[in-house]
């Protein structure tokens, strides 16, 4: 099933996330829950996740920026997609990144970026083929 996240889905979400660049798993404190509960009230963030056997197993977040430019139409970015690597190559990343485009679309976004920290070929020819290409910009980094 994809879906929008839940409240409840925070531990699931978490677990998911040590997948991605090797995170550790954060302690669930205040000063998490109180970061959790303003993502959650963030009307133009959107953790999208893929749900199988009561387990989140792929998920993205994608961002609607509203924009001044393009008649202002907003654009969307996404970030942060990972699949548990048991559940990879079943096309839960390609459903999420599918679910993505369909909320830009319903937000009148003129277009929708993502963003990848990884070099591996058939990563890039994944993000290729689900429709993403890798020649109109350039995305340059600076970690701060």
């Amino acid at each position: 099933m994809i879906r929008e996240i839940k409240y409840d889905d925070l531990k699931g979400l978490l677990q998911l996330y040590r997948q991605l660049h090797d995170n550790p798993l954060p302690e669930e404190d205040d000063k998490l829950l109180s970061l959790w509960d303003r993502i959650l009230a963030d009307k133009e963030q959107h953790i999208i996740v893929a749900e199988e056997d009561g387990k989140i197993v792929s998920s993205l977040v994608v961002v609607i920026i509203p924009n001044l430019t393009h008649n202002q139409q907003p654009y969307a970015l996404i970030e942060n997609v990972v699949t548990d690597s048991d559940y990879r190559k079943r096309g839960l990343a390609t459903s999420c990144l599918n679910y993505a485009k369909d909320l830009a679309l319903r937000e009148n976004c003129y277009k929708l970026m993502l963003l990848t920290g990884s070099k591996s070929e058939s990563t890039l020819k994944f993000y290729e083929q689900a429709g993403y290409n890798r020649k109109d910009k350039t995305a340059f980094i600076q970690w701060i």
